[in-house]
């Protein structure tokens, strides 16, 4: 008999938490069940302040539920929170981001280990090929001998296991490290790995930054060379917890030459100087559109936006990338062009970024 959502709920609510005496379905805790096959999947939202009786119900459940016949793989998300009695004040004038303190014994975000340097690949608003960009640019790396390794942490709309053609379910023999996939040469970790592709993630910010720490320091990268973490657009709970919590070399903000476009690209420049993220340079995208009839250059979003604001913040212009078709169809067939045609003249520029960041030791 296939697995349920019925027979997880039922034993799940067969563990009581010790404090309220309540199961931990009815406490409310449980979020996200999702129940694929064999596969189980949830979030349970835990108080910070009880972490050892949360850390041991996971446990229990991980425990209670493999051992259900026709369970393979249980993957249970620990995020926190801790309610207050009364809500802070709101301050009375807007104050600038900072990093959250460091946990005692240490000094501000720490390395992840066996990575060499982590790449933050952002944008201040979505649809300017971000994502692309950032899968381009990790193939590229890797076809130039870099062990690189991916994060699709764009929580609400993960494209990369589309872009790099993965599929599958990451798997936790331990109960505890997460095992990523791999493909062209590039070890990924995304959410959409462990969702449906049409199943939307409803989570909200304590969620989310569960996730990503989850993600970060729970994944067996290995030894990587370089990560590459695509990021969501904006400047939201995932873009802070990065900074706040892990060292990031340098952020690389990607935009298309248009106004509004570049309107919100500075708010996350401004971000990541707040969050004293280094800003290694800015990639226009969308540059010109050369029509495939006649040759015709056209600039459908404008053209320079992006290398007049790099001048004017002081960071290098990193690339100028076209609006080709063969860019978006080879990201829709799940091989990059930046490995799938690596000697069209519109991959090229992948490769010379790439080529641009080793020789300056950023990646």
């Amino acid at each position: 008999m296939p697995l349920t959502r019925e027979t997880v709920l039922n034993t799940l609510k067969t563990i009581a938490d010790p404090l309220t005496g309540e199961d931990i379905v009815a406490t409310g805790m449980i979020r996200g069940l999702r129940v694929a096959g064999g596969d189980v999947r949830f979030v349970m939202e835990i108080d910070s302040r009880r972490f050892a009786d949360m850390e041991a119900l996971k446990e229990e459940a991980e425990a209670k539920l493999a051992s259900l016949e026709d369970c393979d793989d249980v993957q249970i998300v620990l995020t926190s929170h801790s309610d207050q009695a009364t809500p802070p004040e709101r301050p009375k004038e807007p104050q600038p981001i900072r990093p959250e303190p460091a946990p005692p014994g240490t000094s501000g975000p720490q390395k992840v280990a066996g990575i060499g340097r982590v790449i933050a690949i952002a944008s201040g608003k979505g649809g300017v090929g971000k994502s692309t960009v950032a899968a381009n640019l990790a193939c590229a790396l890797a076809a130039q001998g870099r062990r690189v390794g991916l994060l699709d942490a764009d929580v609400y709309g993960p494209s990369q296991p589309k872009m790099l053609g993965i599929t599958g379910r990451p798997t936790s023999p331990d109960g505890r490290m997460i095992l990523p996939l791999r493909n062209h040469g590039v070890t990924m970790m995304s959410i959409g790995l462990m969702t449906s592709g049409d199943e939307a993630v409803a989570w909200r910010g304590p969620m989310l930054m569960g996730a990503l720490q989850q993600m970060m320091s729970q994944v067996q990268w290995g030894a990587l060379d370089v990560l590459i973490v695509d990021l969501p657009p904006g400047t939201g709970d995932v873009q802070m917890t990065l900074s706040q919590k892990f060292v990031v070399d340098g952020a690389i903000i990607v935009s298309t030459p248009q106004d509004v476009a570049l309107l919100d690209a500075r708010k996350g420049i401004d971000m990541f100087r707040q969050m004293n993220v280094p800003i290694l340079g800015m990639i226009e995208n969308m540059s010109t559109h050369i029509c495939s009839n006649c040759g015709h250059e056209e600039h459908v979003f404008g053209h320079g936006g992006v290398a007049a604001e790099a001048e004017k913040i002081g960071v290098p212009l990193l690339a100028e990338i076209p609006l080709h078709l063969n860019i978006r169809l080879a990201a829709d067939s799940g091989t990059p062009l930046a490995i799938k045609s690596p000697d069209a003249p519109e991959a090229g520029v992948f490769r010379q970024l790439a080529a641009a960041l080793i020789d300056g030791g950023k990646a």
